[in-house]
């Protein structure tokens, strides 16, 4: 979309900004999730295995770690993603975001609000918001997140805490109440994705079904062949 003249962005409170006034774009459908302690291998290993299998989008998600060790791996994450020419998100981190020269930050329930993550990311980085109801979408477009992960869809281990699965149809009432992107989150796997995207999803966000497969460049494949196979429709 054309961007608006200087004039009028440089009004436009940053609780406003988002994708829509600016050359960022959400150009990815399947948005990777860190987790190392799945993984069988390394997890800048494993990324790279993703990335070889398809994948444009990483958010590095490592809560437990101390600042410095995720600061190293986010600039490892950083070199790995510009090899392949993709995304590389912090998860609730915007100084590690902003350190690393990352592409977004993606904040969840207990992070700072997206406009107060804007005036330090400023406009050149992509606001991913974790979200559980219509209300908390609706809460974060407002806000100013360029995109929102959706879930739980289905029952995953990750995602107890949120309680029961939400289903396809409360991700098809968030499609009709928001205009940013979508990704499904929560127990989806190649056999499912198919009703995720049916329901309106954008894409998919996973975890374990990348990173904890034996082969997760394979495992990376099948899921891009399966998005693809039903945009293709």
């Amino acid at each position: 979309m054309e961007q608006r003249k200087k004039k009028d962005s440089d009004a436009m409170p940053y609780a406003l900004c988002s994708l829509r006034e600016f050359s960022l774009s959400v150009d990815f459908n399947l948005y990777l999730i860190t987790d190392r302690k799945v993984t069988k291998v390394s997890l800048p290993e494993a990324v790279r295995f993703a990335l070889k299998g398809g994948v444009r989008a990483v958010q590095l998600r490592e809560k437990d770690l101390p600042m410095r060790e995720l600061l190293a791996l986010a600039q490892d994450l950083r070199k790995i993603t510009k090899e392949f020419n993709a995304r590389l998100f912090i998860n609730d981190r915007v100084d590690v975001a902003v350190a690393v020269d990352a592409d977004g930050v993606h904040l969840g329930g207990r992070s700072m609000p997206p406009a107060a993550a804007r005036r330090i990311a400023g406009r050149n980085m992509l606001i991913g918001v974790s979200t559980h109801s219509i209300e908390e979408a609706r809460e974060a477009e407002k806000g100013g997140a360029d995109l929102i992960t959706f879930g739980p869809i289905f029952s995953t281990p990750s995602k107890a805490k949120f309680g029961a699965p939400i289903g396809v149809e409360a991700l098809r009432l968030v499609k009709k109440n928001v205009r940013i992107p979508v990704f499904g989150l929560g127990g989806i796997k190649s056999e499912n994705i198919a009703q995720v995207m049916r329901a309106g999803a954008d894409g998919v966000a996973m975890i374990s079904a990348i990173l904890a497969a034996d082969d997760i460049q394979t495992a990376a494949e099948l899921m891009n062949r399966r998005i693809g196979d039903w945009r293709g429709k």
